[in-house]
């Protein structure tokens, strides 16, 4: 009985996780609007935490509460999902062009935080503050260059769009939001909690649950945004919300957890590393010769992922 309670506090937790991320981007969007923020910079900030707000309250609650694999196999399973899962299946619906600053930038940048990311794995043996310090510099550095991009792509379209008045009231807004953090803390704590009593139970890890069923949950944001992003043909979107998302992850919520408690990286998540670093690998060798992930190179990320995660299961 205690384990089906555990697996409806999972499933509630998740829920909670994504409306509450949901409601809060809504209302962040809906009180920058009113301070005539533009678009284009308000995607690239509120947006972007907005989808990778699950993950962080999961990771750094995991971290709080000691179940520290959730934690790291959250962030790594997450960004091995976006790519190989989330891009693969976007791109078999449409060819997903790049733009140069994303291929030349910021794709080559999150290859470089994965890769930061496994050394310090590799020998620190652990995740400390000095790991969060660096981890956060290069996320201060990350966010400046994307200012820099959102004043040189601020047109005026962008600037009218922002002028536009939003139908809700600031104090609704407002109201909204902080609705949306209260219901992302309180789903993070629901899932973790259901997730560490069904690993306990089932004799599995907290790496292979984090890894599994709390990355898949996490990710739902991510997976609903470019699919939709894709369908309609927006594809900067679908890929800008992927790599925004998995840098965010690393840097962010992971640099984040590291400053508050020391996270142990056992030698378990040096293959998930790897596995993250060739992902991001195979989506710069599926986008290089048409500057586009065809469905060709879909197809390849999915069996990849079906491969991978075969592994994790069976191991």
């Amino acid at each position: 009985m205690a384990f089906l309670g555990n697996c409806c506090l999972l499933i509630l937790g998740l829920i909670i996780l994504i409306k509450g991320a949901d409601i809060f981007v809504e209302g962040a969007s809906g009180i920058a609007k009113k301070f005539h923020i533009p678009q284009i910079i308000i995607g690239l900030t509120i947006v972007a935490f907005g989808t990778s707000a699950p993950e962080a309250a999961v990771s750094i609650s995991a971290g709080i509460k000691g179940t520290s694999g959730i934690a790291v196999g959250n962030i790594l399973g997450s960004n091995i999902m976006n790519i190989l899962l989330i891009l693969g299946i976007a791109s078999c619906i449409t060819a997903l062009q790049v733009q140069e600053s994303t291929r030349k930038f910021e794709i080559p940048f999150m290859l470089l935080v994965t890769v930061a990311l496994l050394g310090m794995g590799v020998f620190q043996k652990e995740l400390n503050k000095i790991s969060g310090l660096i981890l956060w510099g290069l996320f201060i550095l990350f966010f400046v260059y994307l200012i820099r991009q959102a004043k040189k792509g601020n047109t005026e379209e962008d600037a009218a769009a922002a002028n536009i008045g939003y139908k809700k009231g600031a104090g609704v807004l407002a109201l909204m939001t902080l609705a949306g953090l209260a219901a992302i803390v309180l789903g993070s704590n629901f899932t973790v909690d259901g997730a560490s009593y069904i690993a306990k139970t089932l004799g599995m890890s907290d790496r292979i649950i984090g890894l599994t069923i709390v990355a898949f949950g996490t990710s739902l944001p991510e997976l609903l945004t470019s699919v939709m992003a894709a369908k309609k043909g927006k594809c900067d979107i679908a890929i800008g919300n992927i790599v925004g998302s998995n840098l965010f992850n690393i840097l962010f919520v992971l640099g984040t957890t590291s400053l508050i408690v020391d996270i142990p990286f056992g030698s378990e998540y040096l293959i998930d590393n790897i596995i993250a670093i060739g992902a991001v690998l195979l989506l710069m060798v599926g986008i290089q010769r048409k500057k586009a992930l065809t469905r060709t190179g879909g197809i390849a990320m999915l069996v990849s992922f079906v491969v991978y995660y075969a592994y994790v299961i069976m191991k």
